[in-house]
C-alpha cells in the first residue's frame, strides 16, 4: 500500500499545504481556486489532488481555465482507468525492464533528478504498445516520486549512440510523448539529446510536429565534443554520468 501511495503522490504533486503560494502569482492563485472548483464539480475524486498539480495543468494551458479543466479531467479519467491500483509495478513491465535502457541517479544544480535513456537499447514490443505505455508511466512516476520538496521537474539525457533503424519505433515515441505532454505537464525541465546519428533525424522529422511548443523549447541537441561541458552547465561533475566523463555511476530505474 505504501508503494501505491508513493507512486501516486509522485505522479501528481508535492503534498498538500500552502507552499504553492510562495512562487505563484496572484492571477495563478485565483485561477487555481477556480479550476479546482470547476473540476471538483465534474469529478469529486479531484479533491485528492494538490494545488501544485492544479497549477501545472494551468501553466501547461497558459492559465486558460477552460482548457486546463478539460486537460485535467482527461487526466483523471485516464489515470483511474490505466493505473487503477495507483501505480505500475515491476511485474507489469518485465520485457521493457529487461532491455536495460533507463537509469535514474543524481540531481542537477537546482535539484532536478536526472533520467538517463539509451535509445539504442529500445526495441518495439511485438505484442503492441500496452506494456511500453505502462513502462513510460512506471518511469515517470518513479522520477516524480524522487523529486525533493519544492521541485517539480526532471532533466532527461537521451543517449543515441548506436541507434539504428532496428530501434526506430515511431508509434512508441509518439505514445510516450503523448503521455508526457497530456498527463505529466510541466514535469520535463530539459532534455539533452546526445550522439544522435544522421538516420535518427529522419525519424525526428516525423515526431517533431507532434511536440508542443513548450516542450520544444526544452530539447537540446548536444554536439559530440561538447557533451560533458554542456552537462556541466546544468550539473556538478559529481552528478554527471560516468559515461560522459563524470563520476556518477548509472542506477537502473527499478533500483533507484
Amino acid at each position: 500500500m505504501e508503494a501505491v501511495r508513493a507512486g501516486r503522490e509522485g505522479a501528481i504533486g508535492l503534498g498538500q499545504g500552502d507552499g504553492v503560494a510562495k512562487d505563484s502569482t496572484e492571477t495563478e492563485l485565483t485561477k487555481i481556486r477556480l479550476l479546482r472548483a470547476i473540476v471538483e464539480t465534474r469529478d469529486p475524486s479531484s479533491k485528492e489532488e494538490d494545488d501544485f498539480m492544479i497549477r501545472r495543468f494551468l501553466r501547461a494551458r497558459d492559465l486558460d481555465v477552460e482548457k486546463a479543466s478539460a486537460m485535467l479531467l482527461k487526466y483523471l479519467k485516464w489515470r483511474n482507468s490505466f493505473v487503477p491500483n495507483g501505480s505500475v509495478s515491476v511485474s507489469d513491465v518485465p520485457n521493457e525492464l529487461a532491455q536495460d535502457k533507463v537509469f535514474m541517479q543524481g540531481h542537477d544544480k537546482i535539484g532536478r533528478p536526472i533520467l538517463m535513456v539509451f535509445g539504442g537499447r529500445h526495441f518495439q514490443n511485438k505484442d503492441g504498445l500496452d506494456e511500453f505505455e505502462r513502462f513510460v508511466v512506471y518511469v515517470l512516476d518513479k522520477v516524480c516520486a524522487s523529486m525533493p520538496p519544492g521541485q517539480e521537474k526532471f532533466v532527461g539525457i537521451a543517449e543515441l549512440k548506436g541507434w539504428g533503424y532496428s530501434n526506430s519505433d515511431v508509434r512508441g515515441y509518439l505514445s510516450a510523448l503523448s503521455i508526457l505532454q497530456d498527463y505529466y505537464p510541466e514535469r520535463l525541465g530539459k532534455l539533452f539529446i546526445v550522439n544522435a546519428p544522421y538516420i535518427f533525424m529522419k525519424v525526428w522529422q516525423i515526431v517533431y510536429p507532434f511536440i508542443d511548443n513548450k516542450t520544444k523549447k526544452k530539447i537540446v541537441f548536444v554536439e559530440k565534443n561538447k557533451v560533458k561541458s554542456t552537462l556541466l552547465e546544468e550539473m556538478e561533475e559529481s552528478q554527471v554520468p560516468e559515461i560522459f566523463g563524470g563520476s556518477l555511476p548509472l542506477v537502473p530505474i527499478q533500483d533507484s
